[in-house]
């Protein structure tokens, strides 16, 4: 089974991020997994933090002359930011005049649930590890994930399709040629296919900006390339679509998830909202002309592209901060305030690239299984000549 771990504060010395369960054998593609950390830390909006820090995976164990070799994987992230809080996050000694408090909790964090949940009279540790900067590992296990679906011929990218009001325009297209150009590029805005929406995007962010708010979106996820039959209709857990959405609502601000058209298509007629089949004798594949249902049936992915969609609400920290209440007196005081981000939409869905490769390349896994790519391979192979002959 594939499992990861992530463990690190925001402003600790490192994050640090454990794999286990890769097959051996897998060749890396470090500046390709640098690259993702690279794109997770752009985007229009973007607060300070991204001017300090300079995301590099470094491989600690698992992999010897650039291929994994079977034993659990770890990376260090190293916070660069980290020279200035050695002091007041030291390991051994108490911070002392060097503390830095969370004196009142910020509505929509986890301080105050956090600090009720930990006995801390204060938000300070909460805020530190419930922070989105752990998304940092979580890329960098998502790179390795995409790196085993690429072997096999999957492949997952992402684009923005809301930024507060504004949305991508319907009529734009969305090709696999401009999902990957918009991955390729170097200059990162809010990562919208079309051109004239992402200026409309811009526009709301700079709104935002301008009022000491923030903003929240829509991204989509897309995975091709997927075989019918992972996951399972046979127990509750085992099912793909869930795994899924609990994947990208695991991932800081998002508040829903959706699969295909599952939002719109609630209010539609049955005939309106089911994915004919249709069958191609000569590529010896079933197919639907529309895929209302994302690629996900009965818990089970069906061939079709896998599509997926979160809802990121605005950032929680504000510049001008909400009402809230002072932990150590409980007197009404507006809420504490942190350096932070005004849009994290395009970074957003770096990381729900991330956790669907994840949960793709688990399930690959679980079926196919295999300790070496070539067992894997091997596996993946006859499965698919059993579907072709089927």
């Amino acid at each position: 089974m594939l499992r990861f771990f992530t463990a690190g504060e925001s402003h600790g010395e490192a994050l640090i991020g454990l794999l286990e369960g890769l097959p051996a054998g897998l060749a890396l593609d470090f500046a390709f997994i640098d690259r993702e950390l690279w794109r997770r830390q752009q985007g229009y909006g973007r607060g300070g933090r991204m001017k300090i820090e300079r995301d590099r995976a470094r491989f600690v164990s698992g992999v010897r002359n650039g291929i994994t070799i079977g034993s659990p994987i770890s990376i260090w992230l190293e916070n660069r930011d980290w020279k200035n809080w050695e002091k007041t996050l030291s390991v051994a000694e108490p911070a002392g005049a060097a503390a830095r408090p969370v004196a009142s909790p910020r509505p929509g964090h986890a301080d105050l649930a956090g600090a009720l949940k930990w006995n801390f009279p204060e938000s300070r540790y909460v805020l530190e590890r419930a922070s989105a900067r752990e998304t940092t590992s979580r890329v960098a296990l998502g790179a390795l994930a995409k790196l085993l679906l690429r072997e096999l011929g999957m492949e997952v990218l992402s684009h923005v399709i809301a930024v507060g009001g504004v949305s991508l325009d319907p009529q734009a297209e969305v090709s696999w040629e401009k999902l990957r150009a918009l991955a390729a590029r170097e200059e990162v805005l809010l990562s919208c296919l079309d051109e004239a929406s992402q200026a409309r995007m811009q526009a709301e962010v700079d709104r935002a900006l301008k009022t000491g708010d923030s903003v929240g979106g829509v991204f989509e996820v897309r995975a091709r390339g997927i075989p019918p039959g992972l996951g399972s209709c046979a127990s509750w857990d085992a099912r793909l679509d869930g795994q899924l959405v609990q994947a990208l609502v695991s991932i800081q601000a998002v508040k829903a998830a959706e699969i295909g058209a599952g939002v719109s298509i609630a209010a539609r007629p049955g005939s309106a909202s089911q994915d004919p089949i249709h069958y191609d004798p000569q590529a010896r594949r079933f197919f639907r002309p529309s895929n209302f249902a994302g690629g996900l049936e009965g818990g089970m992915s069906n061939g079709e592209e896998i599509v997926v969609r979160g809802y990121l609400k605005p950032i929680s920290t504000l510049r001008r901060p909400l009402e809230s209440v002072e932990f150590s007196t409980r007197q009404p005081v507006k809420a504490a305030y942190e350096r932070s981000d005004v849009c994290v939409v395009p970074a957003a869905a770096v990381v729900g690239e991330a956790m669907t490769a994840l949960v793709l390349a688990r399930a690959v896994l679980d079926k196919f299984g295999g300790d070496s790519m070539l067992e894997l391979k091997r596996n993946y192979e006859g499965y698919l000549a059993q579907v072709r002959a089927w």
